[in-house]
């Protein structure tokens, strides 16, 4: 059955979804440089676990005003004065969330501007694109401010970056920016001429012109496969191609694309 998600229901996301399967999700919390409350988690777990039986064909996710993300909203974290066991709930939520991104099995683009920093990094890291424009910036202070990630960043930040540089950012806060965080593996697209969401939107625009399910394998059997043994991998693989590759709307695909590329007879050599 379709799940309705109405936008006003939502007062951490700036929700639109557009005619053409795109929906745009924006962390709406400028005047905090978006970062990350208990309620923003708790939408995120809502529009994610329901975006795929809502229709939502591709997603960009983006932040309002300067920045992306700065992170864990401290301030809250700091009023609410937490027991270990709050805080362990806390971060269950978050991992809750973020991997309803990840597994969620529609395309999700991030366009990143601004500070993505610690929790923001963590939320970057679950997109399945990430674009980043001049003045993205991407760290990990948690050790400057006594504190350890808890958002699933030693698993997707490591895994895009490798567990030695993950621990260079966390122990001396270094800063990633411009190509180089491209070449690390923090963004696979720098936009210099327009902005990170333009570009976003464009790949979004791509994807949703892909069929639902072979998205749906793409952004999700892919995450599964790589926490599996390569023996059981290779059996979820196939399992996977033969469903997804046998549907029909792929057959029909399948039988234009064989028409067009069909061999022309070739003059015999001399």
């Amino acid at each position: 059955m379709p799940v309705d998600l109405d936008p006003s229901r939502f007062d951490f996301l700036d929700i639109e979804h557009r005619d053409d399967g795109v929906s745009v999700v924006t962390l709406n919390r400028p005047e905090k440089r978006n970062a990350l409350n208990v309620g923003t988690i708790d939408e995120l777990v809502d529009f994610f676990s329901a975006a795929p039986r809502a229709g939502v064909k591709s997603v960009v996710l983006a932040g309002s005003g300067n920045h992306f993300c700065a992170g864990l909203d401290l301030i809250e974290h700091h009023d609410a004065d937490r027991s270990p066991a709050d805080f362990m709930h806390v971060c269950l939520r978050w991992h809750e969330a973020f991997n309803k991104m990840e597994y969620g099995g529609v395309p999700i683009i991030a366009a990143l501007q601004g500070a993505v920093v610690g929790g923001g990094l963590e939320l970057a890291s679950s997109a399945h694109i990430r674009v980043m424009d001049d003045s993205t910036y991407f760290a990990l202070p948690e050790g400057q401010r006594g504190l350890f990630t808890g958002g699933g960043a030693t698993i997707r930040v490591a895994q895009l970056v490798g567990k030695a540089n993950m621990v260079d950012m966390m122990l001396t806060g270094r800063v990633h920016q411009g190509q180089a965080a491209v070449d690390l593996g923090l963004a696979q697209y720098i936009e210099t001429e327009r902005s990170s969401f333009d570009k976003a939107l464009e790949i979004a625009q791509q994807a949703a012109a892909n069929l639902p399910l072979t998205n749906f394998a793409i952004c999700s059997a892919i995450s599964h496969v790589q926490n599996m043994s390569s023996f059981d991998a290779a059996y979820a693989e196939s399992v996977v191609a033969g469903v997804v590759n046998t549907q029909p709307a792929a057959r029909e695909r399948l039988a234009a694309f064989a028409d067009k590329s069909a061999p022309r007879t070739r003059p015999n050599a001399e």
